[in-house]
C-alpha cells in the first residue's frame, strides 16, 4: 500500500467516526527517520501538518543540530485529530490528551504507517508516543530519552517532546544532548 491510499482510508474513517479532518503524516514515503507526536495541536489543524505551532519551531532548531533536515523526514502523530476540552476560563477549545476512544481508533493506524514508511529509526517525542511504539504503558520518557532501543524492524530512540522545554527550561541542555546523539546514531547524514 502506498502512504496516498492509507491517507485516503483514514481521512474517510476519520471524518466517518469524529467528524473532523485528520492531520497526516507529512515527509518522504521511502523516509529512513520517522517522528512520532503526541497529537495535532491549533495551529496543526489550521494548516494541516504535524508541528507547524511552537513545539515545531523547537523541532526545527534541533533538527538543524542533528543534520537532518525537515524535508527528509517523515514525521506524524500517534493521534490525528486535536483533543480538545472547553477551557475552564473562556470556554474556547484547549489541548488535552488523548482518550482511550481516540487511541483505540488511531493506534493501529499508526502501526500500519510505520509499516508503510518501514524507517530504520522512529524517534518518539515525549512519553505518549513512547508508551505505544515501545509497547509499555509503564515506560517513563526520564529514563529511556537518548537511549537507542532496537525494536522490530527499526531503532526506537525516545526523546523529550519539543513542548516540554517551552514550558521547562531546564530540559533544554538534556533535549540538545539527545539531539546530539541522534546525530552520531545515523552518521552525522
Amino acid at each position: 500500500m502506498k502512504i496516498e491510499q492509507f491517507n485516503q482510508k483514514l481521512r474517510a474513517d476519520t471524518i466517518k467516526y469524529f467528524s473532523c479532518e485528520p492531520v497526516m503524516g507529512d515527509g518522504p514515503q521511502d523516509a529512513d527517520i520517522v517522528l512520532i507526536g503526541e497529537a495535532p495541536g491549533a495551529n496543526e489543524v489550521k494548516l494541516g501538518r504535524p508541528f507547524v505551532g511552537a513545539a515545531g519551531k523547537n523541532l526545527q532548531k534541533y533538527l538543524d543540530i542533528s543534520s537532518l533536515k525537515r524535508e527528509d523526514i517523515y514525521i506524524t502523530n500517534v493521534v490525528k485529530i486535536r483533543p480538545v476540552k472547553p477551557s475552564p476560563k473562556t470556554g474556547k477549545p484547549v489541548n488535552r490528551p488523548p482518550d482511550k476512544r481516540e487511541l483505540d481508533f488511531f493506534v493501529s493506524y499508526l502501526f500500519d504507517e510505520l509499516e508503510i514508511i518501514a524507517p530504520k529509526t522512529v524517534i518518539t517525542l515525549g512519553n505518549f508516543s513512547l508508551k505505544k511504539i515501545y509497547g509499555d504503558e509503564k515506560a517513563v520518557i526520564g529514563e529511556l530519552h537518548g537511549k537507542p532501543i532496537k525494536k522490530d524492524k527499526y531503532i526506537l530512540f525516545p526523546m523529550y517532546h519539543p513542548a516540554s522545554i517551552i514550558y521547562n527550561r531546564s530540559l533544554e541542555d538534556t533535549f540538545k544532548k539527545d539531539w546530539e546523539k541522534i546525530k552520531d546514531l545515523i552518521g552525522g547524514k
